[in-house]
């Protein structure tokens, strides 16, 4: 079959992807050719990231597109739907059109803009991409803590002006770094802060599955967090976004913090309530704030965060590595091996709580 062939049957959606694989790779999505799967893949058709299908077994037949037309050609007969970032097009216009869908992956953590009412209660398995940045994550947490610790804020500025002044910096060996959301982004910020000599305290909502880590020094339920807040010198929020977890961080827990306290956001914006951080911060109420996750992104012009040095901002990129869409891809070809063989699922979301 010539390129133009291809082209003509995947629409032209798929028409923007076709230079990036060979005639004989995107043969195996035309109609005639399919046999043992098919996957619907929900993406802008030229994201970088898409070169990975190429890694797909020959029995996988795929379409790409982030319009109805494109993916209705073979949304009736899909078994599996990838449901890429920013597509464009939302998932329950998707899961409407393919009625045998038997899997949906989602290639980012974040759920709380995609899942539905029909799709939290169906028996369809959803996974998504949880973990999988985790490791540059609690990266960015080490550094948000030395951050503060150290000033670096000072020092670059100093720097700037020419100026020598010495001062005091912190250690933050003996200090308390406390999490609320110890899944695995938590931990991995746990297991490093943990190297540096600091103390762990946990919030969870089953405190006793911290009873056996090694790092945890004490764990509390949800409704201690302001027990917890009252001990710690870092906090960390690293929740999803549920009902249960938008506003958990509000004026009352963040006034039992310490003055010297920094807080942390990796998680999502709203499960701090933004309007009361900022108060904290201007106030002086708590010493600082890491945040790579806001209200609203971008974050509005003129918005009081940019304006503040006891804040280090990150544009929700403090897991943008070189590769990370490439680990987000080669997780999701890892679970549909399991998939085609039967074997369960990594990644599997509860549906109901939303994570």
């Amino acid at each position: 079959m010539t390129e133009a062939g291809v082209n003509r049957q995947l629409g032209a959606a798929s028409t923007k992807i076709s230079h990036e694989f060979s005639v004989s790779q995107m043969g195996r999505v035309t109609l005639e050719a399919m046999s043992s799967m098919t996957l619907l893949v929900v993406s802008n058709p030229s994201a970088p990231y898409l070169k990975w299908l190429r890694e797909l077994p020959t029995d996988v037949n795929y379409v790409v597109g982030n319009t109805v037309e494109t993916l209705s050609t073979v949304a009736d007969s899909a078994d599996a739907i990838l449901y890429c970032m920013g597509p464009g097009i939302p998932l329950k216009t998707v899961w409407d059109l393919a009625p045998r869908v038997q899997w949906v992956h989602s290639l980012s953590a974040g759920l709380e803009s995609i899942l539905f009412p029909a799709l939290a209660e169906s028996t369809v398995p959803m996974t998504n991409g949880r973990g999988v940045f985790k490791e540059s994550l609690g990266e960015f947490v080490v550094a948000s803590i030395l951050h503060f610790a150290k000033d670096l804020r000072r020092m670059v500025r100093n720097q700037e002006a020419g100026r020598w002044e010495q001062f005091d910096v912190e250690m933050v060996a003996g200090k308390t770094l406390g999490i609320i959301g110890y899944g695995e982004i938590g931990r991995a910020a746990a297991v490093r802060a943990h190297a540096l000599g600091m103390k762990i305290h946990v919030i969870r909502r089953r405190p006793q599955l911290s009873e056996e880590d090694p790092i945890v020094e004490k764990s509390f339920t949800t409704a201690q967090r302001g027990e917890m807040m009252a001990g710690v010198d870092y906090l960390l929020v690293a929740a999803p976004l549920t009902g249960e977890t938008k506003g958990l961080v509000g004026a009352a827990e963040l006034a039992r913090l310490q003055p010297n306290a920094v807080v942390m956001n990796v998680g999502r914006g709203p499960v701090i309530d933004e309007a009361a951080l900022v108060e904290a911060l201007r106030s002086g109420a708590i010493k600082g704030a890491a945040l790579d996750v806001f209200d609203k992104e971008p974050l509005p012009d003129g918005h009081a965060f940019y304006g503040l040095e006891n804040v280090l901002l990150s544009p929700h990129c403090a897991d943008h590595t070189a590769t990370w869409t490439d680990e987000a891809m080669q997780f999701f070809l890892g679970n549909l091996q399991r998939f085609q063989g039967g074997q369960p699922l990594l990644n599997l979301v509860d549906k109901k709580s939303g994570y």
